[in-house]
């Protein structure tokens, strides 16, 4: 026993859109817009969800037949600006449907549909003709909009059967056939022995003359005198002034 309820909400991948045609000969404006704002926001179907684009295609035909009440023809007035200062631009509706014939009916929807981004992708979904032809006729006897299209099954590649084998061809017997007698060779002639190439020999390279032993700075060096000799030659004394008046002055011959 289910004790609670699913609410199973559709995919926009999942969701199959179609086309409708409209003749607008002898239709109300007003009457005929809302009819197409329903269809364009998807208010018809079982699974219309706000904030997807669950709506259909819409095509309108006979745009200028449409109909209206009491004296709109002269009375309704569109305007619109340049955006230049003082290029204010009205028209009746008797001079729209003159020129564009279309847009009355696709301003009239766009009155109706969501203003924001996907009310603008709803809007491109209507198309309107002023004539009885339209170029959507693929499309309207497929039924299907821009539907995304179900991957088809693999299917298995069936298995041939094998070739049979054919069957083997006997070979005709072949005549055997008599070996000749292999002619003899002319004898070779006698190859002369091959010359034998002299090289020079190379020169025995002279052993390197051993270079002199570089002299070192203890070998340069002067030597000291040795202690023994310091020893017999005694170094000479230092005359003072003192020994130099013991000697007294000396004679003027001297």
């Amino acid at each position: 026993m289910q004790l609670y309820r699913e609410t199973t909400h559709t995919k926009s991948a999942d969701r199959v859109y179609q086309w409708h045609v409209i003749d607008a000969d002898g239709e109300r404006l007003g009457r005929l817009a809302s009819r197409i704002a329903v269809v364009l926001m998807g208010k018809d179907k079982p699974d219309y969800s706000r904030h997807q684009l669950s709506g259909d295609f819409v095509i309108v035909v006979n745009a200028v037949k449409v109909a209206f009440s009491g004296n709109k023809r002269a009375q309704k007035i569109y305007y619109r600006h340049t955006g230049y200062i003082g290029h204010l631009r009205e028209r009746t509706l008797d001079e729209m449907m003159d020129k564009f014939p279309t847009r009355v009916i696709e301003q009239a929807v766009k009155g109706m549909l969501p203003r924001n981004r996907l009310g603008r992708q709803m809007l491109r979904r209507l198309k309107v003709y002023a004539e009885a032809e339209h170029p959507h006729e693929a499309q309207v006897r497929a039924g299907l909009g821009k539907a995304k299209e179900e991957p088809a099954a693999p299917t298995r590649a069936r298995r041939q059967p094998a070739a049979k084998a054919a069957a083997p061809v006997e070979a005709p017997e072949a005549e055997p056939q008599v070996a000749e007698a292999p002619a003899e060779a002319p004898a070779a002639e006698a190859v002369a022995p091959a010359r034998r190439r002299t090289t020079r020999r190379a020169a025995p390279k002279a052993p390197k003359a051993k270079a002199a032993p570089k002299k070192t700075a203890a070998a340069t060096r002067r030597k000291a005198p040795a202690a023994k000799d310091a020893v017999d030659s005694p170094a000479p004394r230092r005359r003072t002034r003192r020994a130099a008046a013991s000697e007294g002055p000396k004679p003027e011959g001297e």
